[in-house]
């Protein structure tokens, strides 16, 4: 079984390479140097804007199943540049959705809690998506074209993704955050923003699954754990040890400059304990886990 993977170079499909490795044949594309010699993954050099080039690559390999974890994703920079944010998160997604609908391919696509306003929190997968800036609403736009492509596929919405990288750099908030508390720096985390934090190495285990079982629809992958953004910046100060008084509340919808928040994007994680095997985990557990994993 081959399994291809966008975003290869990036923070969620390190975990996701991890726990695929030994069970799929595993081709990742990326922009960036191969960080990996392993027997059985292979590497593909490509932008994915090359619609000609991709489509060459994705008939040569023929996958099995396809995971879309690329992205443009800094929510500020899509919103001042929004042709490209629609050109990376629409156009790409659609171009793949209709590759692997048309080759009868299962695709998982990764969403975002932050389609949702934050006005009523705990939201399920039924709840309407009212995005409130513009990556919100490109990611709203790729699961429209995800769902619409095949049954089979799957949106799966990612809480906000806490954990250190399993192959590579990534993109951290926790690595940058043991950084700068390890030199003594204060880190702001935002006390308006209300999340359901996933741990990097649950969210990669549970996307294999759903690259490998059944369902079809919206799946929202999050944590146990319901908690402001600077009560969790707290928590994993304590827990590694670091002074509480490093991390200071702010509110990031006071800030001038950036696009607007959703106050309450927590996620209910119901249907993903019925649909995978692998167990949601709480801030403290999911914390362990990625502090403690071995590629």
């Amino acid at each position: 079984m081959k399994l291809l993977i966008t975003g290869f170079n990036g923070f969620v499909a390190g975990s996701v390479i991890a726990h695929a490795k030994g069970n799929w044949e595993i081709h990742g594309i990326g922009r960036s140097e191969n960080p990996l010699n392993v027997p059985g993954i292979y590497y593909h050099n490509l932008d994915l804007l090359d619609e000609q080039g991709f489509t060459s690559l994705f008939n040569e390999i023929r996958p099995d199943a396809v995971i879309h974890a690329a992205a443009m994703a800094n929510i500020d920079i899509c919103q001042v540049n929004q042709e490209m944010a629609e050109r990376v998160n629409v156009g790409v997604t659609k171009m793949i959705a209709r590759l692997c609908s048309e080759h009868g391919v299962k695709m998982v696509f990764c969403s975002t809690d932050t389609v949702f306003d934050g006005v009523k929190g705990d939201y399920v997968e039924t709840d309407i998506p009212y995005p409130l800036n513009y990556y919100a609403e490109t990611k709203v736009k790729g699961e429209q074209h995800v769902l619409s492509a095949s049954p089979k596929n799957v949106v799966a919405r990612l809480a906000l993704v806490m954990g250190l990288p399993v192959i590579g750099k990534g993109n951290s908030f926790l690595a940058d955050m043991i950084g700068k508390l390890s030199k003594g720096i204060e880190i702001p985390f935002p006390a308006n923003e209300t999340r359901t934090p996933v741990d990097v190495i649950t969210l990669g285990s549970s996307l294999v699954e759903l690259a490998e079982n059944q369902f079809g629809g919206i799946i929202h992958l999050s944590g146990n754990t319901k908690i402001n953004r600077y009560q969790m910046g707290l928590e994993i100060a304590t827990i590694l040890g670091y002074p509480a008084n490093l991390i200071v509340s702010i509110d990031s919808n006071s800030m001038v400059g950036r696009a607007p928040r959703a106050n309450d994007a927590s996620m209910d994680n119901s249907l993903a304990k019925k649909v995978i095997k692998t167990p949601m985990r709480t801030l403290a557990e999911g914390l362990n886990l990625t502090l403690n994993f071995k590629f």
